[in-house]
């Protein structure tokens, strides 16, 4: 017996996929941070920062933006622990951070857009 209102097939949900459709905050976090991700200059910014450590003026030149934007951006993927930064006297350096989420998110922009990693 099915506790759907349209019974289609045999196949039924297991009680584990029911039990995790009702952690709503969880659903809620990833869709923050995917909403975050949600312009193509970030996508780009993350996934350069997948490859390299760099400061904000080198970025902005490599992106083609001013610092305050491009500071706008860096603040925004920072707030998704996505990036990571530090400091090395007046300089900020940024990078993708250490985590399964950037590591997975990384992965996925490569084999969506087909695009070979540098060695």
């Amino acid at each position: 017996m099915s506790a759907y209102p349209h019974h289609h097939h045999d196949q039924v949900l297991s009680e584990q996929t029911l039990s995790q459709l009702d952690r709503v905050e969880d659903f809620q976090q990833i869709a923050a941070m995917f909403s975050k991700l949600s312009d193509p200059t970030r996508v780009r910014l993350f996934w350069l920062l997948c490859h390299s450590e760099e400061c904000v003026i080198n970025l902005s030149a490599l992106m083609n933006m001013s610092s305050p934007a491009l500071s706008h951006h860096l603040r925004i993927l920072k707030e998704t622990n996505l990036i990571v930064s530090r400091r090395e006297g007046k300089e900020v350096f940024y990078k993708a951070a250490d985590s399964e989420a950037a590591h997975f998110l990384h992965h996925m922009i490569e084999q969506v857009m087909r695009i070979t990693c540098p060695e």
